[in-house]
């Protein structure tokens, strides 16, 4: 591989190539965005093209990495007055009057039918889309949309860090086709004290192609919390106001969603839910294999052995505009290593079906050693036509020096299996959990689902 020694000519060109439409001019101040004024069902935005190549190229010490995706990239020169009006250490914290979610409303549109290159960039070696890209591409705009909501009126923002918290349940309902256009569209859909959901959906353009719907492929729930730059304590934001019918549907569907994670660790706090029964069975045939291997069922196997894991340094071209490790690349990296366990698992290349519960519990910084493991917590074999299959990973966040190594993130994916291989006689095997950990871990994974 030859040494990356002309970053700023690779990056100038790499900027040139890529072209993005997104819904506001984020360049301008607050007030200038595009909003919705009227009560309708069906929210319009506005599209105002964010050509990729056309705009001045600010020096590179004044940005947060050169690690981008086409679409992140695009979206930090969308927001680059952030280093332009650099927030003030001393300026006024306190959160303004509430804010609609068009005021918030952003979209990232792909131009795959005609832009090659692009879609070059997003092309998996089985000509599908590659589902960790996109999910990269998704934090980008969700963390955009937390920092339009938290921006002052004049385009600048208070001193804040804004971080992923969580990732609810991103499901595929239709397959993304490669070679069709489609736009990633988000907004602010409910605010806390201190926190706020945004909600993402993508949108495949069917242009006269009977096998794409125009109804949501993707829809995910981001959730940001805000933390003083100065003091890392949480700080109130900007509120919301919702407008239409729909906007207050979606808010209260995310205050039960918060209630639900409220309610869901106070129950971790309270301890074990005390199932034994379901726990002995799932132990049963994990004890057969450590006790009597010769005896095993051939169709199953321990989750241990089911096992992949890699290691890395976290370089300062990943970071974000607060200096940490950009959230989308963590979900990137462990996604390509949950499709790698599933495909090596199965014998046969999977396809993405969804992601489940995303926690974030510390921050992952620059230089830090970095450590995936990840295992096939179970498979769904209630079909056998149609096999699921279950996927862990966990981040580790380990310190050398300090003798140290602390969980950053826990991702769960789901993934299918290609139907001609089942048809061909490709057989999905049962997972086992050989220890009491394992089998809890298990059992707290399907209680999620269900």
């Amino acid at each position: 591989m030859q040494p990356f020694s002309k970053a700023k000519r690779c990056v100038s060109l790499f900027h040139r190539v890529f072209r993005f439409r997104a819904s506001a001019l984020l360049q301008q101040p607050l007030n200038h965005l595009s909003t919705d004024s009227t009560e309708t069902e069906t929210e319009t935005t506005s599209s105002v093209p964010i050509d990729a190549g056309s705009s001045n190229r600010k020096p590179i010490s004044l940005w947060p990495g050169m690690f981008h995706s086409p679409a992140t990239y695009a979206l930090w020169e969308a927001r680059s007055t952030i280093f332009e009006n650099p927030p003030q250490p001393n300026g006024n914290n306190a959160p303004s009057v509430p804010k609609t979610p068009s005021r918030s409303r952003t979209s990232i549109f792909y131009n795959f039918s005609s832009d090659h290159v692009l879609r070059e960039q997003y092309r998996n070696p089985w000509n599908h889309i590659r589902m960790g890209k996109l999910v990269e591409d998704f934090d980008a705009l969700a963390g955009t949309i937390a920092f339009k909501h938290c921006c002052n009126e004049d385009g600048t923002t208070r001193p804040l860090l804004l971080v992923t918290a969580s990732v609810d349940k991103m499901v595929l309902t239709k397959p993304i086709h490669i070679d069709a256009d489609f736009t990633i569209v988000g907004a602010v859909t409910w605010i806390g004290r201190s926190s706020m959901e945004i909600q993402l959906e993508l949108t495949q353009s069917a242009k006269g192609n009977s096998n794409i719907s125009n109804s949501p492929a993707l829809v995910a729930n981001f959730t940001f919390v805000a933390r003083d730059s100065a003091t890392g304590k949480a700080v109130a934001i900007n509120q919301i106001s919702p407008e239409t019918k729909r906007e207050r549907v979606l808010w209260e569907e995310a205050e039960q969603r918060n209630k639900l994670r409220k309610k869901r660790k106070e129950e971790e706090k309270h301890g074990e839910s005390g199932d034994t029964a379901r726990l002995n069975a799932l132990l049963a045939e994990g004890r057969i294999f450590s006790d009597m291997p010769a005896l095993a069922n051939r169709d199953s196997i321990l989750m241990k052995d089911t096992c992949l894991q890699n290691s890395f340094i976290c370089q300062p071209q990943q970071r974000n505009i607060h200096g940490r490790i950009f959230g989308g690349f963590l979900m990137r990296r462990a996604f390509e290593l949950a499709f790698s366990t599933a495909y090596a698992f199965a014998g046969a290349a999977p396809h993405f079906l969804e992601v489940d519960h995303v926690d974030f519990f510390k921050p992952v910084d620059v230089g830090n050693f970095l450590r995936l493991k990840s295992c096939v917590l179970y498979t769904e074999l209630d079909n056998l036509a149609e096999p699921l299959v279950n996927v862990e990973v966990v981040a580790h966040v380990t310190k050398p020096e300090l003798r140290s190594s602390e969980v950053s993130n826990r991702f769960y994916f789901t993934f299918g299996v290609d139907p001609e291989a089942i048809k061909n006689g490709l057989r999905i095997r049962h997972v086992v959990p050989a220890t009491e950990e394992e089998a809890r871990k298990v059992l707290e994974r399907m209680d999620a689902e269900s």
